[in-house]
């Protein structure tokens, strides 16, 4: 299958501003994710979107393909689509652009979740023990047969009985689209669930299209402030990836 990965870019930011464009350990945030994505061969291209002529100008600089895509749009699954209006593929991978720990392995497992028949899919990974009440880490609880049920800031699902045994997974912001349902997303309004959430993946689950979930052992670390780029960095040293 043709399967093109978009990586959203907003050069705007109200709690780390320009982030994108963020050093980690020498190189900007936008190039971690590129390399990373480029890096798995599942995939035939591998596009910026952005609203930035300066995000622009750098991807031009290093050779990498990129769109400018309208400032009105709302969120980065939006922006995905606009590319895909430019751009024919059989799935669309959304590497969101502030995920610097992505590996090619993350979506090595997500494009093996696409499956016939599959319209949505996306990744988890175990829950640490700290992210457990942590509202910035989204849980998901997914069926036998790997559908998600429900994404939660919340604490899903509940020990009732505290027994200490229940597994834990985190939701990790990665997402591969078939071109209806990516289409049938942008065409939606926003749902109550996902307003009340700030998580735009319910918009499908309240629509009734089924998300497809895998597991994968590398967890990452989304950024949005200072103190998540101290992280980030640590990590990196920490696995021998700066």
């Amino acid at each position: 299958m043709n399967a093109v990965a978009v990586i959203p870019a907003r050069i705007a930011s109200t709690r780390l501003p320009r982030k994108p464009l963020r050093e980690i350990l020498g190189k900007p945030m936008i190039q971690r994710v590129y390399e990373a994505a480029k890096a798995c061969r599942g995939l035939s291209q591998v596009i910026v979107a952005t609203d930035s002529e300066e995000i622009l100008a750098l991807c031009r600089h290093y050779g990498w393909e990129a769109r400018l895509t309208s400032p009105e749009c709302r969120s980065g699954t939006d922006r995905v689509f606009e590319v895909a209006q430019q751009v024919k593929a059989d799935l669309y991978v959304n590497v969101q652009g502030d995920e610097p720990l992505a590996r090619p392995e993350h979506l090595d497992v997500l494009l093996g979740v696409m499956k016939p028949g599959v319209e949505v899919g996306t990744i988890y990974t175990p829950c640490r023990a700290e992210d457990v009440a942590n509202p910035n880490a989204v849980k998901v609880v997914c069926a036998l047969d790997g559908r998600a049920l429900y994404f939660s800031r919340s604490t899903i699902p509940f020990d009732r009985d505290l027994t200490g045994t229940v597994r834990f997974s985190k939701h990790l912001g990665f997402y591969a689209y078939t071109p209806q349902a990516l289409a049938a997303f942008c065409q939606w309004p926003e749902s109550e669930l996902e307003r009340s959430e700030r998580l735009e993946q319910l918009r499908f689950l309240d629509h009734g299209v089924a998300i497809h979930a895998a597991e994968t052992p590398f967890d990452t670390v989304g950024v949005d402030t200072e103190d998540d780029l101290r992280k980030v960095e640590a990590i990196l040293k920490a696995e021998g990836r700066a």
